[in-house]
């Protein structure tokens, strides 16, 4: 039975609301028709079917007063047979084809109710996928986890994309349902739980979402409009999302709705944006910069935090929008990446290829951030990047592990795995004591023994697609391809391929000395006065011999910090003639943390210099600190 729609109370453009004086409010966008029907159920074969009234620009709405939170509910389009769940749906109970259900989002009774959100600067992120994170793979077995990554020293938790896919496992990129919380890992007032768990304890969360494609399957938007998608662009994961073309203002609408909706509803901190060089919009405002605007104002006074990637290393992205950029806080760093894995692991293949992993490589990577800045990438056959002089380091987030490149070493190996310990060991702490934004990768912290491989829950034609697709991509790697030929890659359909990627967290006590590694890497971060300001304005560098180099974190009143990092063998300069090695006024180096330290597997320090010159351990990295600020010999 309809209701009038009077004093109609909305917080979003499109979907089911629950309304204050009872009944539920239907609105959704669907131009290539003439007529809609909500369809909700009422029990066992019993449905009840009710007209919605045509709106202007191809919208339809009605009140149902049988409907209310719980009730589930599809669409019938022109009176056809075929029921079609809501694009706008804010739960999926049976998956992405099946019936939609109500949700009353203000029934939820937070507790942190003073939390203030997360600013850039200070923040260490660690990206998480839910279904891997615990062996249940459950949002509350989640958020049992989140007090130990608060005491670790992590302050914003990273959620890999939780949209509903089709399918029973996967890394959440083939998302086809953008307002639903994925079934899989519970219902959405258990993922508000885990938001509202995490800030009690004082850790941020920022969610990864995918505004480029749609997923391959269980995709059913094109059902109400022909208008959400383009093939006036190239995109390699499908047709790219209409947001400049005609009638794409309700597509852009829909959209920025999503992006507040997770910051409203969900009390999120923040948006990790996937591969924004394939969200392309000609418009005279771009649909990115409105998406960041609509954050910060749901946000209502919250501080919030949104990365980017960008492939193509845009800064225009963190540029205000007073100067024309699109007003964003942050950019993944894939050039540190690269330049670092070359440097530990002595790989240069496939997308590795322009990088050496030099010393002067990792210094410029920590000063300015991206290394290719306009010039020639020869991998790409095209000049790369966009100069970032002036921004703060803190704007890039730098890391050696994520769920892409984890993955793309074929058998999901680990950066420890791929190295030498003591490499290992030096470049953790170059990244978690450089300025810019480090983000680690769940697991990461204890070394973890299990891989991080790809994974989709498909059908037989589409997996095997997917399979041949993956295979593909992995062959640009001469290792890879070898590897091909003697072994079987993970079929990323199969469930056991999923399951070898659950983390065992009794690793963090089997695995101490990685666990202590990180841990006191980001307490001397976060404590230490010099290391914590995450100024690359005071920050020089100078390169020492073929593999090593130092890093100078200029103090107040000359309380620098050095941090020597030598991926090589043992350096012996009798002679030092660089300034950055010079002592403070009136005192002495000291060593006040060294990879080297036993706890972490190492075999102790010996002091640096003598009266015969440096000596600078291979495949080490040392923190020394002005004698008077209380270092200590290794």
């Amino acid at each position: 039975m309809f209701m009038p729609e009077q004093n109609i109370q909305r917080r979003l453009p499109v979907g089911a609301e629950v309304q204050p004086g009872g009944g539920v409010h239907f609105r959704v966008w669907a131009p290539r028709r003439a007529r809609a029907e909500v369809v909700i159920e009422l029990g066992i074969g019993r449905d009840q079917a009710s007209e919605l009234d045509r709106d202007s620009d191809g919208y339809f709405s009605g009140i149902v007063s049988e409907a209310e939170a719980g009730t589930r509910y599809r669409f019938r389009l022109d009176g056809e047979a075929e029921l079609y769940p809501d694009p706008a749906s804010r739960f999926q109970p049976e998956g992405p084809l099946g019936a939609s259900q109500v949700v009353d989002p203000s029934s939820f009774r937070w507790s942190a109710s003073d939390w203030q959100g997360v600013e850039l600067k200070g923040q260490v992120l660690y990206e998480l996928h839910v279904g891997t994170f615990t062996p249940e793979g459950t949002w509350e077995a989640a958020a049992r986890q989140l007090q130990e990554l608060r005491d670790l020293g992590i302050t914003a938790v990273e959620l890999m994309p939780v949209a509903d896919f089709d399918g029973c496992f996967g890394w959440g990129y083939d998302g086809v349902d953008l307002f639903a919380p994925t079934r899989l890992y519970g219902l959405p007032d258990d993922m508000r739980r885990f938001v509202d768990q995490a800030h009690l304890v004082g850790l941020g969360v920022i969610l990864d979402v995918v505004y480029n494609h749609f997923g391959p399957a269980g995709n059913f938007v094109t059902q109400y409009s022909n208008d959400y998608l383009t093939d006036r662009y190239e995109n390699e994961w499908g047709e790219a999302i209409n947001f400049d073309g005609e009638r794409s203002g309700p597509v852009r609408e829909f959209f920025i709705a999503n992006a507040g909706y997770w910051i409203d509803e969900f009390q999120l901190d923040g948006l990790r944006l996937d591969a924004t060089q394939s969200i392309h919009d000609r418009s005279e405002r771009h649909v990115i910069e409105e998406i960041g605007a609509g954050v910060r104002a749901v946000a209502r006074g919250r501080s919030t935090l949104i990365v980017s990637e960008n492939e193509p290393q845009h800064v225009r992205l963190v540029t205000p929008t007073a100067q024309g950029g699109y007003g964003l806080d942050a950019l993944w760093n894939d050039d540190f990446h690269h330049s670092a894995m070359v440097a530990t692991t002595g790989r240069n293949e496939a997308y590795y290829t322009d990088y050496l992993g030099s010393p002067q490589e990792m210094i410029s990577a920590v000063k300015w951030g991206y290394l290719f800045q306009g010039q020639r990438y020869r991998w790409q056959a095209k000049r790369r990047g966009t100069p970032t002089f002036g921004l703060e380091a803190a704007r890039f987030v730098n890391f050696v592990q994520n769920h892409d490149q984890v993955a793309n070493s074929a058998t999901g190996e680990r950066l420890h795995q791929l190295t030498s310990p003591g490499r290992y060991r030096a470049m953790t702490a170059l990244l978690l004591l450089a300025p810019g934004t480090p983000m680690l990768f769940q697991g990461q912290e204890f070394a973890a023994s299990t891989p991080f491989l790809f994974f989709a829950d498909h059908e037989s034609t589409l997996a095997s697609m997917v399979r041949e697709g993956r295979s593909t991509l992995l062959r640009q790697f001469p290792s890879v391809a070898d590897y091909e030929k003697r072994a079987s890659l993970a079929a990323p359909d199969h469930r056991t391929t999923f399951e070898r990627c659950k983390l065992d967290l009794s690793e963090r006590e089997t695995h101490a000395w990685a666990y202590a590694l990180h841990s006191d890497l980001l307490r001397l971060r976060r404590e230490d006065p010099v290391f914590a300001t995450q100024s690359s304005e005071w920050l020089q560098g100078a390169v020492l011999g073929p593999e090593a180099f130092v890093l100078r974190f200029f103090g107040e009143a000359g309380d620098d910090r050095l941090l020597l990092v030598n991926f090589g063998r043992d350096l012996e300069l009798q002679s030092a003639p660089e300034p950055l090695l010079g002592p403070p006024a009136n005192g002495e180096w000291h060593v006040r943390w060294s990879s080297e330290d036993p706890v972490y597997g190492g075999r102790g320090t010996s002091p640096l210099e003598s009266d015969q010159g440096w000596r600078i351990p291979g495949h080490a990295a040392v923190v020394m600190a002005p004698a008077t600020q209380g270092g200590v010999d290794g």
